[in-house]
């Protein structure tokens, strides 16, 4: 029974990360069996590789080492961090991303070691935390998030990488999709006030998107994402100097 239970959350949580994170290309009507048969294998790619482990192994493999000197970042995300385009951002900067659309704490963890570690950067900026409260790969505790994030942060420390912790970002009810049906504004300011205070007492740099992109309302503001979740060009725009500014500090740090 409990092979079959997990089994079921795998599937469940399969469907639900390709329905609310990740871009597919025009599909056939839904009730045609070619629509039944992609989804089948789509489903079966997930179960087979629930952390994608597989998406960035090739690019690992062909990424060169460091420069001596250079300081290498990786931002490891989910889909705000798959979507950023780091050389447009950052030109000239050794910037390495590994956002991976639709990811939670808990997947993220497991691909740490390959897709961070492995890489041997100076910092990593870690950029999490939506998803899991939108229970992406099942329900998720605050507490259940934290232990991850904890997690990666010791990995970090163990093998020198600096750690910036990104708030999460705020949302938004303005357009036509309910974005704080799945993701409680208050569940993401209490995550952001923890890591915050985590990053605080354990060493490490905290990130605020969040206070810069919020508007009156305590929501997102609106002209910085289309949809309420996914930062626009202009969102990019104010994160980018936030996002320099905290590296610049992580990498000052022993």
């Amino acid at each position: 029974m409990k092979i079959r239970h997990l089994a079921v959350l795998w599937l469940w949580s399969s469907l639900t990360a390709l329905a609310y994170g990740q871009a597919q290309a025009p599909a056939p009507a839904p009730d045609s069996p070619e629509a039944f048969r992609q989804r089948l294998e789509q489903m079966q790619r997930r179960l087979q590789d629930w952390p994608q482990l597989a998406r960035y192994r090739e690019a690992n493999a062909k990424l060169t080492p460091a420069a001596t000197g250079e300081a290498r970042v990786v931002f490891m995300g989910d889909s705000i961090t798959d979507g950023w385009k780091l050389a447009e951002y950052f030109p000239g900067k050794p910037y390495v991303n590994r956002g991976i659309s639709g990811q939670t704490t808990p997947q993220m963890l497991v691909r740490f070691r390959p897709d961070v570690l492995a890489l041997k950067p100076r910092a990593v900026v870690i950029l999490a935390g939506t998803n899991d409260i939108a229970g992406n790969t099942g329900p998720m505790t605050l507490e259940m998030i934290e232990d991850n994030y904890a997690s990666m942060a010791e990995l970090a420390r163990a093998h020198g990488v600096q750690v910036v912790f990104a708030s999460v970002l705020p949302v938004h009810d303005y357009g036509k999709n309910k974005v704080t049906e799945r993701r409680s504004p208050e569940h993401i300011r209490a995550l952001n006030e923890w890591l915050k205070k985590y990053a605080a007492a354990n060493g490490h740099t905290y990130l605020d998107y969040y206070g810069r992109m919020l508007d009156d309302k305590g929501m997102l503001k609106a002209e910085l994402a289309g949809d309420g979740l996914h930062p626009n060009a202009d969102g990019y725009k104010v994160m980018a100097p936030l996002a320099e500014a905290a590296i610049e500090q992580a990498l000052k740090k022993k």
